[in-house]
């Protein structure tokens, strides 16, 4: 018989991702004097959706991804999200630079790094929209210093590689946006995890499985817990729970059963890369691009070739190509989508089936495609690329989320979901893009929904306003005070000046 630990914590974190990471390390800073538990089911933190090879990485801040900007009906362009993301980020980057600043996180070199942020079209309709969309993002102050062109030197000033080779008169445009960044979300998150770990109170197990989750009736959560490298079952009594372990929370927030997650489905998207395996060719490209999605292709799926900072070293990666597995992780198990069918989520996931007929048909033409039908699609950015020079590696696994409308049906979400128990005891971060480069903005409004009397105090109210000097306000709104942050930001976490309109 295996023994069985008992323990409390006034929190408890699942998965060792970059949305844990962030949350612990803000409620640390809140209230030093918490009790901690971090429960991993890997070996490792951040070895699946923070992954630098399973993360898109470019520090989404909406300068270049045009899934963010869609056109409406009338041929306008909304901006909102796009604006709402790029606030989001600049949190982020305050609460980074914050880290650093106080010598929390060393060497943010290593997990951020200044690379231009370009939108790639071509085609008089493409070329169209990406105008439309450059005129309505220059009415916000944080879109300020993006370029447009449809010169093709000019384009060719920006990113060299894309333009090599390309022949023709088919009409292009590009913007570029010099303050762009490369994120290594699975360096920043381990950096966290280290200093968490040196912090009284706070405990990181791995190879930890969380299996059940009960709320007992005065209010706190029984997790228990199998810890896979000695078969030893531990339980934990918990004040509140945060469950984010990716695409495997779907599967916990149906253990958890509160009522507010009833109806969630998932639908689970994977990917690949393209790698370049020539130096040259490497150092010779220095930009994120990025182009427009295929029709039904999930904002995951948005074709891009884009320069990273993997362990130390340049990389340049083409893609991704999507397909379909029935894992909810990279290293789940294919009965993960079964698993997760119940009868409260069946309609909602038919229904979203039924809606989706061009997502899935575009998910049946990626997994069919060969090796030529997949550099006929990189060719279209580089012109001149050459098979020998590329090879193929998986990327990361994602779960968009399925809920209900107001009309009981179910809709397909290609965000990001927080889902938390009415008493705020027990919350759940569900979906996938822009996630992680948001991770502050959707942890600060978790804390919102789950510690409103802590939130109201004047401590935390001032420690927030300490960590993000602009909490509260929209920098959109104040343009000095942005242009402030992003210059002390930018000092504070080594980024270059790319912000200047002349080479």
């Amino acid at each position: 018989m295996t023994t069985q630990h008992k323990s409390e914590a006034d929190v408890v974190l699942i998965g060792a991702g970059i949305m844990s990471a962030t949350l612990g390390l803000l409620l640390k800073e809140l209230q030093p004097n918490l009790k901690i538990e971090i429960f991993e089911r890997l070996d490792v933190a951040a070895a699946e959706s923070s992954d630098a090879w399973n993360n898109a990485g470019t520090g989404h801040a909406a300068f270049c991804e045009l899934n963010y900007t869609p056109e409406k009906g009338d041929g306008s362009i909304d901006t909102s999200k796009a604006v709402k993301i790029v606030e989001a980020f600049e949190v982020s980057r305050q609460f980074w630079s914050y880290l650093v600043e106080k010598g929390l996180l060393n060497n943010p070199e290593n997990f951020i790094k200044s690379v231009p942020h370009m939108s790639f079209v071509w085609g008089e309709k493409n070329t169209k929209y990406l105008k439309k969309r450059f005129d309505a993002l220059q009415e916000f102050h944080l879109f300020k210093g993006m370029e447009y062109s449809e010169d093709p030197e000019r384009i060719k000033e920006w990113a060299p590689l894309i333009m090599e080779g390309r022949k023709g008169a088919k009409k292009l445009a590009a913007t570029t946006m010099r303050f762009g960044t490369d994120v290594n979300f699975g360096e920043l998150t381990r950096s966290i995890f280290r200093h968490l770990e040196t912090l009284d109170g706070v405990q990181l197990h791995f190879n930890h499985e969380v299996r059940k989750l009960r709320q007992y009736n005065d209010g706190p959560w029984r997790v228990r817990v199998n810890d896979l490298s000695t078969g030893i079952k531990k339980r934990v009594k918990a004040k509140f729970v945060f469950i984010g372990a990716g695409g495997g929370s779907l599967l916990l927030l149906e253990k958890a059963n509160i009522p507010e997650g009833a109806g969630f489905g998932g639908f689970p998207v994977s990917g690949q890369w393209l790698r370049c395996t020539n130096d040259e060719l490497i150092e010779k490209h220095q930009a994120k691009v990025y182009g427009k999605a295929a029709v039904g292709a999930p904002p995951m799926s948005v074709p891009h070739i884009d320069t990273r900072m993997i362990d130390g070293k340049k990389a340049l990666l083409f893609g991704p190509y999507a397909g379909f597995s029935t894992k909810f992780l990279k290293s789940g198990s294919y009965l993960d989508l079964a698993k997760s069918i119940k009868p409260g989520n069946i309609k909602p996931m038919l229904g979203a089936g039924i809606s989706n007929i061009p997502l899935t048909k575009y998910l049946i033409e990626q997994v069919m495609q060969s090796p030529d039908d997949r550099m006929k699609a990189l060719r279209e950015y580089l012109p001149d690329a050459k098979k020998e020079d590329w090879v193929l590696e998986t990327a990361g696994q994602r779960v968009q989320v399925i809920k209900k409308d107001k009309n009981g049906k179910g809709v397909l979400e290609f965000g990001t979901e927080v889902v938390n128990a009415a008493d705020g005891s027990l919350a759940v971060l569900l979906g996938a893009s822009p996630g992680a480069s948001t991770a502050v903005s959707i942890m600060l409004d978790l804390i919102g929904r789950c510690f409103k009397e802590e939130l109201a105090s004047p401590e935390w109210q001032a420690k927030l306003k300490e960590m993000i000097p602009s909490y509260g306000q929209k920098l959109n709104e104040n343009t000095q005070l942005a242009d402030e942050l992003r210059h002390k930001t930018g000092t504070i976490l080594k980024l270059k000046d790319l912000t200047k309109s002349s080479i």
